[in-house]
């Protein structure tokens, strides 16, 4: 069905004459003191039988007489505002700027984990989809391109000090499971270097990481305070994939916590 085929179906559904929607949209054009809100009767036959594409003005008087939301009129003509941050990231801008996260439609309903698993510790890391008891549909559109159900999302435990202080205790990770390969060096910085998450035994674990033979060598951060550590790969440790995103706070820990961090070796 043509785009105004569906305009006319709308008209026709609310038992609106052509006549009406002129007389309503004069209502508006009056009302914002702008004749580019109003819709003649010959515009309106156009728009629906000639695939005319209206101004911006006349769309919003057909929202406001249809009862449909602006956004859903915007993409009858095929624009989909939702898609706006999107294309935003594939024009990366060089200088600092502010930005928002806009809600176009609150009403979508997106994935999002409503209950956890009362079993789950939050001192050790995991995944968040084995975390997550029930699903839900909750409408955020801020969340809504993240699919929690069929992407990797990792969770570093409270006491996991593995890569502090480059990722903090409570960190949530995006994980690519098809990168699964251990790169060699080198890099320029630590930041560089790939970050895995990994399956072990009864457990997981985020590190940096070596393969030296068939042994996975787990690399802490230098100033964690925490020891290396091996695995025979790959019977003892599985490599899930490379850590592309982390979601972690910067500030606002207590003081309690910085006092149980693990204790640097002294060096002779």
């Amino acid at each position: 069905m043509s785009t105004g085929a569906r305009l006319k179906e709308l008209r026709n559904r609310l038992d609106i004459t052509i006549r009406e929607v002129e007389d309503y949209s004069h209502r508006i054009a009056e009302a914002e003191g702008n004749e580019e809100f109003f819709i003649s009767n010959p515009w309106i036959t156009q728009i629906e039988n000639k695939e005319v594409i209206p101004s911006i003005y006349k769309l919003y008087s057909l929202s406001i007489i249809y009862r449909i939301k602006f956004t859903d009129l915007l993409q009858l003509y095929g624009i989909d505002v939702e898609k706006i941050s999107r294309h935003q990231s594939l024009i990366p801008l060089a200088n600092t700027h502010l930005t928002n996260l806009e809600v176009y439609d609150k009403d979508r309903a997106v994935t999002f984990p409503v209950r956890f698993d009362p079993g789950f510790s939050v001192e050790k890391t995991n995944l968040l989809s084995r975390m997550v008891e029930v699903w839900g549909e909750v409408p955020v559109a801020l969340i809504q391109h993240m699919d929690f159900r069929r992407s990797l999302y990792g969770y570093l435990g409270l006491a996991d000090y593995t890569l502090y202080p480059l990722l903090r205790p409570g960190t949530f990770v995006q994980i690519d499971d098809r990168q699964t390969k251990v790169q060699k060096p080198p890099w320029r910085t630590e930041f560089d270097r790939p970050i895995y998450f990994i399956e072990l035994r009864g457990s997981y674990a985020c590190s940096w990481c070596e393969l030296q033979g068939k042994q996975l060598i787990l690399v802490p951060h230098p100033l964690s305070g925490c020891a290396i550590r091996q695995f025979a790969f790959p019977n003892e440790a599985e490599i899930i994939g490379r850590v592309t995103g982390v979601a972690m706070r910067i500030a606002g820990w207590e003081d309690s916590q910085t006092e149980e961090l693990p204790k640097l070796p002294k060096q002779s």
